[in-house]
């Protein structure tokens, strides 16, 4: 039995899950918990979060990660999704619940929110083989999703949350109808342009998901019944009940909102512009329906965390080369990051090739970068504070048949310098390098860093990269989706490389047609 704790920072909520991981791989839920920040509060208009809405967040994250490691919970699981991950100072944010909890923060993409929200409904509801069309409306974003019983067919995010659209929006409250056509002419021309991809796709249900929609179906219910929704899930509400809410809520003012019945008083200022999304999502589709579902992103998380961990328990082919083979058995048993870390290798082993006039290493010395960023997380496994030593350790200790000592020292080294403290003289760990491969290190870590900072949220943002040598040395960034995150670190972290080879760097993006939301 594996405990297990979700913590879900969202542009609206703070939430966090306790479950239980039977032995069958099914989960119960023991405990949740649910704070209101509005972590996302202007965020959308000035791309920064507040010191207020900063402090505030730190204070529920912090608060969760004590109640849950009272409760026995050291494996917790946390992750942030759109204000976080546009705001510049996102990473600011995420490195203080860091040193003040211990606690890594994953910043998942758009088409990462629609992934885990598609699994935490299929296993809420029978979807069928016919495909439904699912819709999550948070504060920062909208996902949709076109999926059946058994996979996911397609999904976008979209930049059309409830809290995004009152902070462009909505100016005053109550809004006036210049700012509310003007509102309704953004969702109109968004929802029309996302819903292209999906119209060869055939759906008989309309499946909605989050606060947001769960409230606007408790205000439905209590109208139309005179009784409180005793269960959400597989609830439903029509495109007539939906209008009739949005027209109360475009009419009654902010005092009037609070009053009315079933409405969350929190959500007062931000209904209006979810249930005019909803609205017009049903009018697009021509779905007359909408079923709901109380499952998304957490549950969508616990099983994501079932089935790695179920296929992490099968047997994997044999690797050909008996060096990278052990490389990738290590890796395994450190339960490393996979995705994030064979991502770090590929632009690793990009940026060493493409500054090969710079440092005049060979293919042995590629090798060891690449062996390098496969580990360079493996630290993790013991303590995600110092990881970076930890990992040193581990990889200085391990059975790495085909490596020579020598080389494992290198490795180890390599890894060890991936973040934090610059190459020092006094550190122990460098000194059994010796002088003769000082300056490899040197080179190797500082190619390192700069490649681990390129993939800060973990999702591969930054697909690719081209160098171009001259002072200042540009580096050129291919991304599919925000990237401030990944920009804002590996600023931080071109440090060594600016000491090593006495050039400054500079980022240069360049963002996909249809980045995620």
């Amino acid at each position: 039995m594996a405990k297990l704790g979700i913590i879900d920072i969202g542009t609206n909520s703070i939430h966090m899950v306790l479950a239980e991981v039977e032995s069958d791989f099914s989960y119960k839920i023991l405990d949740r918990f649910k704070d209101m920040t509005r972590l996302g509060d202007g965020t959308f208009r000035t791309r920064r979060l507040s010191e207020a809405a900063m402090v505030r967040g730190l204070e529920v994250v912090r608060t969760l990660v004590t109640l849950a490691r009272n409760k026995g919970y050291e494996r917790i699981k946390a992750v942030a999704t759109s204000a976080v991950r546009e705001a510049r100072n996102g990473g600011e944010f995420l490195e203080a619940i860091s040193r003040q909890t211990d606690l890594p923060v994953q910043v998942v993409s758009g088409e990462e929110e629609a992934r885990l929200i598609y699994l935490g409904v299929r296993h809420s509801m029978d979807l069928a083989d016919q495909p439904s069309m699912i819709v999550d409306v948070g504060g920062g974003s909208v996902e949709l999703i076109i999926g059946d019983r058994k996979k996911l067919i397609q999904g976008q995010s979209l930049k059309l949350g409830a809290i995004r659209l009152k902070d462009l929006y909505l100016k005053q409250d109550p809004p006036t109808k210049a700012m509310r056509r003007e509102m309704e002419k953004a969702v109109e021309t968004r929802l029309k342009a996302a819903l292209q991809p999906f119209k060869d796709w055939q759906f008989d249900r309309l499946v909605g998901t989050s606060g947001m929609v769960g409230n606007l179906a408790e205000i439905i219910h209590l109208r139309r019944t005179g009784h409180p929704l005793h269960q959400l899930n597989l609830a439903t509400m029509s495109l007539k009940d939906v209008r009739t809410v949005e027209e109360l809520l475009t009419q009654a003012s902010f005092k009037e909102r609070l009053a009315m019945p079933g409405l969350d008083p929190k959500r007062a200022d931000t209904l209006l512009p979810a249930s005019m999304v909803v609205r017009t999502l049903m009018e697009r589709t021509r779905q007359d329906r909408m079923t709901i579902s109380d499952k998304a992103i957490r549950d969508g998380l616990i099983y994501d965390f079932i089935e790695h961990n179920r296929e992490g328990l099968k047997v994997e082919r044999d690797i050909p080369n008996v060096r990278r083979r052990h490389v990738i058995y290590l890796a395994r048993r450190c339960h490393y990051p996979k995705a994030h870390s064979h991502h770090v290798a590929r632009l690793a082993a990009r940026l060493f090739d493409q500054t090969r006039t710079l440092h005049g290493l060979g293919d042995r010395e590629r090798e060891w970068l690449e062996y390098a960023a496969l580990l360079h997380d493996i630290g993790y496994l013991i303590n995600a504070r110092q990881h970076h030593k930890h990992a040193y350790y581990l990889i200085k200790n391990a059975d790495l048949y085909g490596l020579t000592a020598d080389e494992i020292e290198l490795i180890a080294n390599i890894a060890r310098y991936h973040r934090r403290a610059l190459p020092d003289d006094r550190h122990v760990t460098l000194q059994a390098v010796g002088t003769k491969h000082r300056k490899t290190v040197e080179a190797l870590s500082a190619l390192l860093r700069i490649a681990d900072a390129l993939d800060r949220t973990q999702f591969g943002v930054i697909q690719n990269l081209d160098v171009r040598l001259g002072k200042p040395v540009t580096i050129e960034l291919h991304a599919t989706g925000d990237a401030e995150l990944e920009l804002w670190a590996s600023r931080n972290r071109a440090d060594l490389f600016e000491k090593v080879f006495k050039r400054p760097v500079q980022f240069v993006i360049h963002a996909h047609e249809g980045a995620s939301a």
